[in-house]
């Protein structure tokens, strides 16, 4: 089988819903960052083959309309994976899978979001659940009562069950925000970060984020005692996107590969608890890897809530120093869509800024899903 190459990639400032990007919809957002692509990779546009791109929210084949949108040639195909916050990650899989299996040379991935402007759900007067009026932000994720607060109820469980106290999350809150105050300030992401429609800085990160602070934040649910809007992500816009090159598009396009994805994983659970997904699809993709922790030299999480972050903690005690180096979703946010992508790209920066060899991943979804990515870098 092909071995597949990460060529480069790219990711726009992530905004806040109803932030800079409030009037910018998914398909524009994610076809300014591919703009940029094709500019920092001027090759780019004659040897893409396909495109294989994540979004959650927008609705129909999203990534089709992207690609038109940013100018590419009508013969490159697109397909748009919905598997919620993970759908970047397994979109990245999805596009190394072609290129193992030689359906595909050179290929787009990564995702896009936009939960400023996403279209809202309603059910049709035929289905048993319909109400009049009523509309959704989100879908259904498991059978049952069709809830706005699915994820930040799941999350709540997981926290009880699990015995994670509020002052361990609000720990990792305040790491979150610090880190990615520092990779703002040494500017270590420069390369992977680009400006569209303006934007200058990712909203999320707060330079001031304190103990104080997160005490006087009241809980996501009516009776919560765990969740609140500090602990648990933001709602998002941005992209991301990376480009997959097999062995033969490396020499066709004379690329110089910057790493190396070795290995995939995606597994299922329980769809009440999905925050503990994250740790347990690290924790396969190792078993699949035959890799120690000792032999991971970066970690990486979608931290979506900062239960995921103790249970990460707990794990493996002795690599927190090698967890999520730039911060995570609970400062940057989460759009939905890219942000498997996001910390791809930000676990490549961490990996060569350090000389290091082997990174693993993961996201967890709605639903009770995880993802799991290994890559290598080769600026070693």
């Amino acid at each position: 089988m092909e071995e597949v190459y990460i060529a480069g990639g790219l990711r726009s400032y992530v905004g806040v819903e109803n932030g800079i990007y409030r009037h910018v919809p998914a398909e524009k957002l994610g076809a300014a960052v591919i703009k940029k692509l094709m500019e920092q990779y001027e090759w780019m546009g004659e040897c893409v083959d396909m495109a294989v791109l994540g979004n959650g929210v927008g609705g129909g084949n999203i990534a089709r309309l992207m690609m038109l949108e940013a100018g590419l040639s009508e013969n490159i195909p697109a397909i748009t994976i919905d598997m919620q916050c993970s759908s970047a990650m397994e979109a990245i899989g999805i596009g190394a899978a072609k290129i193992r299996c030689r359906e595909a040379d050179c290929v787009i991935v990564g995702g896009f979001e936009s939960a400023s402007t996403q279209p809202v759900r309603a059910y049709n007067k035929n289905h048993p659940e319909y109400e009049q009026g009523k509309v959704y932000k989100v879908a259904k994720f498991t059978p049952g009562e069709h809830s706005e607060l699915a994820m930040l109820q799941g999350a709540e469980k997981a926290a009880q069950q699990e015995g994670i106290s509020l002052e361990q999350m609000n720990r990792w809150v305040l790491e979150s925000h610090r880190r990615a105050v520092y990779a703002r300030d040494t500017h270590v992401l420069k390369d992977i970060i680009c400006s569209v429609y303006g934007s200058e800085k990712d909203e999320g990160i707060r330079d001031r984020m304190s103990e104080k602070l997160l005490s006087r934040l009241p809980f996501a649910l009516e009776h919560g005692q765990y969740i609140h809007m500090g602990n648990a992500c933001l709602t998002n816009d941005g992209a991301a996107f990376l480009i997959l090159v097999s062995g033969r598009g490396i020499k066709k396009c004379g690329i110089e590969p910057q790493g190396l994805i070795k290995g995939t994983i995606t597994l299922g659970g329980n769809g009440s608890m999905s925050p503990v997904m994250a740790v347990k699809a690290i924790k396969a993709m190792m078993k699949r890897s035959g890799l120690t922790p000792g032999q991971v030299d970066r970690f990486d999480t979608n931290e979506a809530f900062a239960l995921i972050d103790v249970l990460f903690e707990r794990e493996f005690p002795d690599m927190v120093s090698r967890y999520n180096t730039y911060g995570g979703a609970l400062a940057y946010g989460h759009p939905y869509g890219a942000s498997g992508a996001i910390i791809l790209l930000h676990q490549i920066c961490a990996l060569q800024k350090n000389k290091e060899k082997y990174g693993i991943s993961s996201v967890a979804a709605a639903g009770g899903l995880g993802s799991g990515m290994w890559i290598e870098n080769l600026k070693v």
